[in-house]
């Protein structure tokens, strides 16, 4: 969870609760026990001073961190009452501490602590739209923490308005405000009944627009609100609820774009954290590319092959050596922009692409697999295509596959070479050469490839 950056600067006390809370200090980071709440508690609510009265809050809140503290708090009569009167307190600073303790519970794993705080939501709410960017970031990660723990607590924001008031957030000019937003909303659009009864909601506001304006490329993009938003975005596009209308205000140009600029950063920068844009870009890229809907060129929704593709393998070069986990998400895309369309499959080629796509093999049978589809999409566009892929080094790469042990990179492989054996019977012959038909016998005996391996025998020997 995502924790509230700000620090609470605490000053000299004095008489007799000085010494009580001194008392507290040394205990700050201890379960405290039921009387311990009540004193804070009552400190807070009836303390002469408004700095006294602060700095029981700020003890509680310190407690409050503590598991066993939390579900003591939320079992004693009144508590919630009083915090909710402090949060709505006409004093600054007490209601801030207050928000902050309930940003404390908030990060309780049990479904009975969020759901302590119900009486507290409509405030938070409410709150999304005053002048301090403070208190408002406050609010939105602690309702983000709420949502995700207690389908009792989104029953009740739903009603409450959170959609209309996270889409009045989103005009903020605060990067914090924005940032916290787009962690408040991509833990709603993830609970289960999203699909259904949040992200139409979503749609039908102004928000989609507004992330899109988020992620365009340019000086004012923000690392930090674009992370948070692109992720927004993934979930929106992955309930397929209504992404002719992502599309329709531009979300694959604006992608693609964004795309182009998160592969200008990686050579430019040695900043790891681009790989948390990057992650969310690919999918939502990915996703968008399998609509019926989308036409890859052609209007907003073009592509240009080369520089999609030329960043593309920016990025794939960048996570082979960062953070090789990542490739399958940049070879996912590819795989979508091939599947369909001649045009990039052509860029692949004349852009002689596919030696480095080769490279990738040994990284993972994940991997292998991806590769070898998008290798498939290439060739299955006919023999024009294949004439492009072998001679070459592929031959050789695709005999080294077919020893693997993985029944998916073998099947894909054979698939493969069907295809090239169909389009140009000389790749047979090779074949041949290179003793393929002995690799072949290691699978005849296997279920799942017996069939193929049979087939590609009879090719191969009668061409």
């Amino acid at each position: 969870m995502v924790q509230h950056r700000s620090a609470h600067r605490q000053s000299g006390q004095s008489g007799i609760h000085a010494c009580f809370l001194a008392v507290v200090c040394c205990h700050l980071f201890s379960p405290c026990p039921a009387l311990q709440i009540q004193q804070f508690l009552r400190l807070a609510q009836r303390g002469t001073e408004e700095k006294e009265r602060e700095r029981a809050l700020v003890s509680l809140r310190r407690g409050l961190q503590h598991p066993e503290t939390q579900q003591t708090f939320i079992w004693l009569e009144g508590s919630m009452r009083t915090l909710v009167g402090l949060l709505t307190s006409n004093q600054a600073l007490l209601q801030l501490e207050a928000a902050r303790c309930l940003h404390e519970l908030s990060h309780s794993e049990q479904s009975a602590v969020a759901e302590a705080c119900l009486p507290a939501t409509s405030y938070l709410l409410t709150y999304l739209s005053g002048h301090s960017s403070d208190f408002i970031e406050l609010c939105l990660y602690t309702l983000g923490n709420l949502i995700v723990e207690s389908e009792a607590v989104r029953r009740q924001l739903l009603p409450q308005g959170i959609v209309p008031a996270l889409a009045a957030c989103i005009q903020s000019p605060h990067l914090t405000v924005l940032e916290a937003l787009g962690y408040a909303l991509s833990q709603l659009l993830q609970v289960k009944e999203a699909p259904e009864l949040i992200i139409p909601s979503v749609l039908g506001s102004t928000l989609p627009e507004h992330i899109l304006r988020l992620l365009q490329p340019g000086p004012k993009l923000n690392l930090g609100v674009a992370v948070e938003f692109a992720w927004c975005l993934h979930y929106i596009i992955c309930s397929q609820v209504n992404n002719a209308l992502l599309i329709s205000h531009g979300g694959l140009s604006t992608l693609g774009l964004l795309l182009l600029d998160v592969a200008g950063a990686v050579q430019r920068t040695e900043d790891e954290g681009l790989e948390l844009l990057a992650c969310p870009v690919l999918r939502c890229l990915s996703n968008l590319l399998t609509e019926a809907a989308v036409e890859i060129v052609g209007g907003q929704n073009q592509l240009e092959d080369e520089r999609v593709l030329a960043a593309l393998f920016i990025l794939l070069q960048f996570f082979l050596q960062k953070q090789s986990s990542l490739l399958p998400e940049g070879l996912w895309l590819l795989n979508n922009l091939t599947a369909n369309s001649p045009s990039f499959c052509t860029s692949l080629l004349s852009m002689d692409l596919i030696e480095p796509l080769l490279q990738l093999l040994p990284v993972s049978n994940v991997v292998s697999v991806l590769v070898l589809t998008v290798l498939c999409n290439v060739a299955e566009k006919g023999p024009a295509y294949c004439q492009r892929l072998w001679p070459g080094p592929l031959l050789s790469c695709l005999i080294g596959t077919l020893a693997f042990p993985d029944i998916e990179v073998v099947g894909q492989s054979l698939e493969l070479l069907q295809l090239l054996f169909l389009y140009r019977p000389e790749a047979a012959e090779d074949f041949l050469k290179q003793s393929g038909l002995q690799v072949l016998e290691r699978h005849k005996e296997e279920a799942q490839l017996q069939d193929r391996v049979h087939a590609l025998q009879q090719i191969a020997l009668h061409r």
